[in-house]
């Protein structure tokens, strides 16, 4: 009797640690090709490595789904324009800042004000789309997520536009230049994954 008992704790032990191996490796084999979808999908983009360092780390959530791909990437472009917004905002006290510095930084704010107000928007409206899903209204829906993601592109080269010219040079203009290209940078790379999911339908 306890031969048998031994016996049958030995096999279930055993049992167990041969399903828990598989589910791992199985886990791990998932894992990685949710990670290659992701790079494979980056490499559609205009910056492929700063697109993967930036949604590798979702991958497990976005799980080979293009809607969410794009959706991430533009949560984390969304993400980076607020915090921008509100760097340059605080440049406004920028020690030694001349009069055109100062015009220049204020307008900047308000063109990041609108690129944080249409990526929110392109995010909201992307989110009614499904996988899979197509018809005049996906259509119309998706236009407005590519119109204002692009239009979000265009504020954030409206910012950097207004440091144009030597007079503009110095520190102040590379540090802003610096956030702002950033953020575009990643709003390209939302846009072409926007259009990679469009691709599907």
């Amino acid at each position: 009797m306890v031969k048998s008992l031994a016996l049958s704790l030995i096999l279930f032990v055993l049992y167990a640690s041969t399903a828990a191996i598989a589910t791992a490796r199985n886990l791990g084999e998932e894992s990685s090709d949710d990670t290659e979808f992701v790079k494979a999908s980056c490499e559609t983009t205009t910056y492929p490595e700063l697109c993967f360092q930036s949604l590798s780390s979702y991958a497990s959530e976005i799980k080979k789904r293009p809607r969410q791909l794009a959706e991430t990437a533009l949560a984390v472009s969304l993400a980076r324009a607020k915090s921008a917004k509100t760097y340059v905002s605080d440049m406004t006290d920028y020690k030694g800042i001349t009069e055109r510095q100062h015009e220049a930084v204020s307008d900047c704010v308000e063109e990041m004000g609108d690129t944080v107000d249409r990526l929110r928007s392109s995010l909201k409206e992307l989110k009614h789309l499904e996988e899979g899903e197509s018809g005049e209204d996906f259509w119309l829906c998706l236009d407005n997520v590519r119109t204002w993601t692009s239009a979000a592109l265009t504020d954030e080269s409206t910012c950097l536009d207004g440091f144009g010219g030597k007079a503009m040079d110095g520190e102040l203009k590379s540090l802003i230049r610096e956030h702002i290209l950033r953020v575009a940078q990643d709003t390209s790379n939302a846009l072409a994954l926007i259009n990679v999911f469009a691709s599907k339908h």
